[in-house]
């Protein structure tokens, strides 16, 4: 038996065997019980390297998940998330995500993998991490495109829509507005804040060719005050959304900004959505009092961007 060798291969061909499963015992297709899908297909396609344990235990603050070998040198591996994770949705996409580690990189990795949740957060594919590719498979195991796609068809994308899809689909908000990210052709844009800071953020791809993004990693920003998150405003508020005049947030655009934050407001996930279509060349120009000498030059000596 040939195996998949991309974690889109992966995903699809586990749920190619869920549907088959499901639909023979008329069951319902979502959400997916990750741990039992975990010890079944490791069982039958390795046997001799079978997931044998998928269970919470106390792990140290900031690590969401580990994959592991059974230390009696079996075979046998194991799945454990961290048992201080609240949100179920968080613990599914965990489990996933580990999942994923175990189908793709546990040869290379032979003492097992530990993950913490800004490896959760990591889902840069063109940058080939292997924390990326797990996230890649579980975003694709338990929200398969197809029903993804049919599910926000004709819909308007808020808060309220992407929470009816973290439900369907067991996971997190974070996870399900991600995943929307990934495949939408609008400009639009996750920040994920704590304490009045920037934690990580992700745009679109039509957002990041109109080059607007936070590199939130490399060093420290503040929200904007005037951004819902920073004022902390109530919740219904925050998921309803208000439209900001530009500057509020990044570039020169009006932004739809919708928040939700976590119970002891430590932590804000904020929805941004940018008008369709960016600016021209020619706008943006006419908004700058003065041009750049820079830009000047390569437009005079036909140079392209």
């Amino acid at each position: 038996m040939s195996f998949p060798t991309t974690p889109q291969g992966w995903a699809i061909r586990l749920t190619q065997l869920i549907s088959a499963v499901h639909q023979a015992h008329g069951l319902p297709r979502f959400p997916i019980d990750v741990a039992t899908v975990a010890k079944d297909f490791s069982r039958q396609v390795f046997p001799d390297a079978p997931i044998t344990m998928v269970e919470g235990t106390a792990l140290s603050k900031g690590v969401e998940g580990m994959l592991l070998p059974h230390p009696n040198g079996s075979g046998e591996w194991g799945i454990v998330y961290n048992d201080a994770i609240r949100s179920p949705g968080r613990r599914n996409f965990t489990l996933a995500h580990e999942l994923g580690h175990y189908l793709l990189h546990r040869h290379a990795h032979p003492r097992g993998l530990q993950c913490s949740s800004r490896n959760m957060a990591d889902w840069s594919a063109e940058r080939g991490t292997i924390e990326a590719e797990a996230n890649t498979f579980a975003s694709y195991l338990l929200m398969p495109l197809d029903d993804f796609r049919a599910q926000i068809r004709g819909r308007d994308v808020d808060i309220d829509t992407m929470t009816e899809l973290a439900d369907r689909y067991a996971v997190s908000l974070t996870a399900a507005i991600l995943k929307w990210l990934t495949i939408t052709d609008k400009r639009a844009m996750i920040v994920v804040s704590k304490d009045g800071f920037i934690d990580w953020a992700w745009s679109s791809g039509p957002l990041i060719r109109s080059r607007i993004y936070y590199a939130a990693r490399q060093t420290v920003i503040a929200l904007p005050a005037g951004s819902l998150a920073a004022r902390e405003v109530d919740a219904d508020t925050g998921r309803h959304g208000v439209l900001h005049a530009p500057g509020v947030w990044l570039g020169t655009e009006p932004v739809r900004e919708m928040t939700v934050f976590s119970p002891s407001n430590e932590m804000a996930i904020s929805l941004l959505l940018y008008p369709d279509h960016a600016p021209s060349r020619w706008e943006m120009a006419d908004l700058d009092e003065e041009a750049s000498p820079d830009t000047y030059d390569r437009f005079m000596g036909g140079r392209a961007d």
